[in-house]
């Protein structure tokens, strides 16, 4: 079965998001597109609250939010308790917040990567696996409820 991802973002994440939901779709994932859906302004916590909800009631395993910094989406996920999200800009931290943090949304910031790499850190993201052992109980620490 298909890993079912949350993607969603602001208008400066908006082109990117297009092309991602097409790549991971061809790729055999299961996309729920949380919006913006044009390059209209917006506020990225209008789509960001509910895609984090999603995944924390299991709706959706894994997320993808993405704005100009990236700083903006990652923020508004991880005020939700169950959100681990990660800012990420190149391969090697894509990979160590799967396998060291168990990130749960990965947070792309557009106007500081090409799409090709925002495509290659979300493929890293959504196939790397947390290592648990020694990270579980770090991992287990970061909820503050």
């Amino acid at each position: 079965m298909a890993k079912k991802i949350a993607i969603g973002g602001d208008h400066a994440g908006f082109e990117y998001k297009a092309k991602m939901i097409s790549k991971l779709e061809s790729l055999g994932y299961e996309v729920k597109d949380f919006g913006p859906f044009s390059d209209a302004s917006v506020d990225y916590p209008d789509y960001v609250h509910p895609l984090s909800s999603a995944i924390e009631n299991g709706e959706y395993e894994l997320g993808v939010v993405i704005c100009g910094s990236g700083n903006g989406v990652a923020i508004t996920a991880n005020k939700h308790q169950g959100i681990r999200a990660a800012l990420c800009w190149n391969e090697e931290l894509a990979a160590l917040s799967r396998q060291h943090n168990n990130a749960n949304v990965l947070a792309l910031p557009a106007r500081f990567v090409s799409y090709d790499l925002a495509e290659k850190l979300a493929e890293i993201f959504l196939t790397t696996d947390f290592e648990g052992g020694r990270h579980q109980n770090r991992v287990n620490k970061i909820a503050c409820s």
